[in-house]
């Protein structure tokens, strides 16, 4: 994959506005593409219908303008719908309905497991025969994850930082690959994406190193590339926790609201230079 023109992705969520740390990303992604003379690619994964806003989209797009980042191609997860659909088809035999809910599932967990709490194999055992009478009940989509790994057997993958990584899927137990309020999971629509769109290179934060696991196993059963990853430290605040829509971070679009100069904060962050009360967290 060395010596090809990177092309890389920067993938938001219109969930809520972006803050510090989206920046780094996108920044870090963007400037690794023009290094090369590659491609820089937004898509905006707007298929969680519940929380998805298009109010959003436009902020999204302001906030990039306003850092000085350009793309050259701009997609909606929600016009790639039959991709989904149709990578959900090959993998057959390997996915089963489960009717759990959360409150189920975190009710059946006693301690975790790994460095996430697995999901139990409450629906694996079912026969065919009580899935069929069920299957009318709202279900999401799980792979039985054990007999995926057995059937692609010992894979590995390349972080740019950490070298190579020996894949170990099963620690994530069977995830959810289609929910029932969504045509597919995160796990499923990124690695689908990044193949269909040519991704060499995923920048991203080291929060999502451990779904890297998951996203190896789906790239051999679907038999797709796999790109090499730059897992980046993730900005944290003065109480050491990172950046989270959900706990307020400072939003990007406050700051161009207030007249701060995007530009100089993109460039800032190429120098690893954070606003006071901010800081990289651990490698």
């Amino acid at each position: 994959m060395r010596g090809m023109v990177s092309v890389t992705r920067f993938a938001p969520s219109p969930t809520g506005r972006l803050h510090l740390g989206h920046a780094l990303s996108a920044v870090r992604a963007h400037d690794l593409a023009r290094a090369g003379g590659g491609r820089f690619l937004l898509r905006i994964e707007d298929i969680d219908g519940t929380r998805s806003r298009p109010e959003h989209v436009e902020t999204i797009l302001r906030d990039l303008a306003w850092l000085g980042l350009e793309w050259d191609e701009l997609s909606f997860q929600s016009e790639r719908l039959a991709l989904y659909a149709a990578a959900q088809a090959r993998l057959g035999d390997l996915l089963y309905p489960c009717f759990c809910t959360r409150a189920a599932i975190a009710a059946s967990l006693s301690a975790p497991h790994g460095p996430v709490a697995a999901y139990p194999g409450t629906c694996r055992s079912l026969s065919a025969q009580a899935r069929a009478a069920r299957i009318h009940e709202p279900h999401g989509w799980r792979i039985d994850i054990a007999r995926a790994v057995d059937r692609v057997g010992p894979l590995d993958w390349r972080d740019d930082q950490a070298g190579t990584i020996a894949a170990d899927p099963l620690r994530h137990g069977d995830v959810i690959l289609a929910r029932k309020d969504a045509p597919a999971s995160y796990h499923l629509a990124v690695t689908v994406d990044d193949a269909a769109q040519g991704v060499t290179d995923v920048v991203r934060g080291r929060d999502l190193f451990e779904a890297t696991h998951v996203h190896r196993l789906l790239q051999a059963l679907l038999r797709l590339p796999t790109p090499l990853y730059h897992h980046h430290p993730l900005i944290v605040g003065g109480d050491g926790q990172r950046l989270a829509k959900r706990h307020g971070a400072p939003a990007l679009a406050a700051m161009r609201e207030a007249g701060e100069d995007g530009h100089a904060l993109a460039d800032a962050l190429r120098r690893n230079m954070l606003p006071a009360g901010f800081r990289l967290g651990e490698a």
